[in-house]
């Protein structure tokens, strides 16, 4: 069977993206938009990617000339859907830790516009011990630093940088840190003014569940693709910051679920946090103490299926301010993509630190709730206290500390336990110890 290299011819297109990250998220999702845009726009562009850390995929992408498959897996509709896309955007693939020379001659191509990255949560990170001297420096805004101050020393524009990495605020965190590598590295005030005004950071919110190599899977494929990329269907990009750029990356003018927004991103970030990743945290502890294994197991059930719903609709979505039938249609959304066959969730691996998860994802919509309806939300108050009896169990999987706790304290303690919660919850003992036991 002939490789994907030798079946697809890729086109040569100018290198207008410089992508911090060449794992299966951003390939699945970041370059799989950008495919889609040089595919049904005049976009006409193509992406290097910078391999971040010393080890990584990069010498595999290279092995078949950067080209692979994507294939997204889903229900639409209650139906099972499958679509395929040759993804062929990617250009070239640069190794800081190998040649820095080269990574750092990026900066002198006027052609590159953007700069995407994923470098995972703890990627947008301050270490004090890198300079400017490191070949090349340790964390990804170091690295940045190094590449905006050899753009700058070229006398060329700045760059819409686009960060997807987890985080509150990413763009606003990243430029804060390099900001504090320009003075800490005495690169000028100059130099700052220029990172100010002619670099443009956004914040986004990214959703797409990225599955990866389908290891074990069978494909129809008729060639051989060592970096095939699996998603669900699902996709939302919000990013937030000076709206005029969004004709530069026009992703909504052919149907993408990418919003633009000026200084929103906190509703969308909120409607996920509370329904997609409240909905999880709701389940888990209550489903695995019924003997459940697998999120689609839980949807299938119709006793889950109906709590589930309760918790989302009737207890979830009223407190929450964005328009009514666009958080159900959400929510729909939402449960579809749980019910997807296609994808194994298991709930153990969702319920990893589920204290603190809680605290996020849950508590505040069962405060909201009180304080607007003046009554108890049943159901979400039924999941803390499924929470309270899943650490008394030995599946719970969260720090030595917080496991003791929460598996030797009464209700009463644990609910006063401030640094957990941020608050006393002991006014919801009567309704939470209904459910404890």
């Amino acid at each position: 069977m002939k490789n994907i290299s030798e079946v697809v011819l890729k086109p040569i297109r100018p290198e207008r993206v410089i992508q911090f990250g060449e794992g299966g998220f951003l390939r699945g999702f970041v370059d799989w938009m950008l495919q889609k845009l040089n595919d049904q726009t005049d976009f006409n562009g193509s992406v290097v990617v910078v391999q971040p850390i010393e080890q990584g995929m990069c010498d595999a992408l290279e092995e078949q000339n950067c080209v692979y498959t994507h294939i997204m897996r889903g229900l639409e509709n209650g139906k099972p859907k499958v679509e395929k896309q040759i993804v062929d955007i990617i250009s070239r693939t640069v190794k800081p830790y190998e040649d820095y020379n080269k990574y750092l001659e990026l900066a002198k191509n006027p052609d590159f516009r953007f700069i995407f990255s994923n470098t995972t949560e703890a990627g947008i990170a301050y270490v004090p011990e890198d300079k400017l001297t490191d070949t090349p420096p340790s964390s990804y805004p170091a690295k940045l630093t190094a590449l905006l101050y050899e753009r700058f020393k070229a006398h060329l524009d700045g760059f819409l940088i686009i960060p997807c990495e987890l985080i509150d605020k990413n763009g606003e965190t990243l430029k804060e840190i390099v900001l504090k590598y320009a003075r800490d590295w005495g690169l000028g005030e100059e130099f700052i003014t220029w990172i100010n005004t002619e670099n443009h950071f956004f914040n986004t919110l990214v959703d797409r569940i990225v599955t990866g190599y389908p290891k074990g899977e069978k494909t129809d494929l008729e060639y051989e693709d060592a970096m095939l990329d699996t998603s669900e269907l699902f996709h939302l990009w919000v990013i937030e910051g000076d709206t005029s750029f969004q004709s530069e990356l026009p992703f909504h003018e052919i149907g993408l679920n990418v919003i633009w927004t000026k200084d929103e991103l906190f509703k969308y970030r909120t409607r996920k946090v509370r329904i997609l990743n409240g909905a999880h945290t709701s389940l888990v502890p209550y489903a695995m103490l019924k003997g459940f294994d697998t999120v689609k197991e839980c949807v299938d059930n119709s006793a889950l299926n109906a709590y589930l719903r309760a918790c989302i609709f009737d207890e979830i979505i009223p407190t929450l301010d964005l328009l009514e039938q666009e958080l159900k249609d959400y929510a729909e959304n939402v449960l579809e993509r749980f019910a997807n066959p296609f994808i194994v969730h298991k709930l153990s691996s969702i319920a990893l630190n589920s204290v603190s998860k809680f605290k996020v994802r849950v508590l505040p919509s069962i405060l909201e709730y009180i304080k607007r309806f003046d009554k108890m939300p049943a159901h979400l108050l039924t999941a803390f206290g499924a929470l309270i009896r899943f650490y008394k169990t030995d599946m719970a999987n969260d720090s030595a500390d917080v496991v003791e706790f929460m598996k030797n304290a009464d209700t009463q303690a644990i609910l006063k336990k401030t640094d957990y919660w941020g608050e006393d919850l002991s006014f919801l003992y009567d309704e939470v110890s209904k459910y404890d036991h």
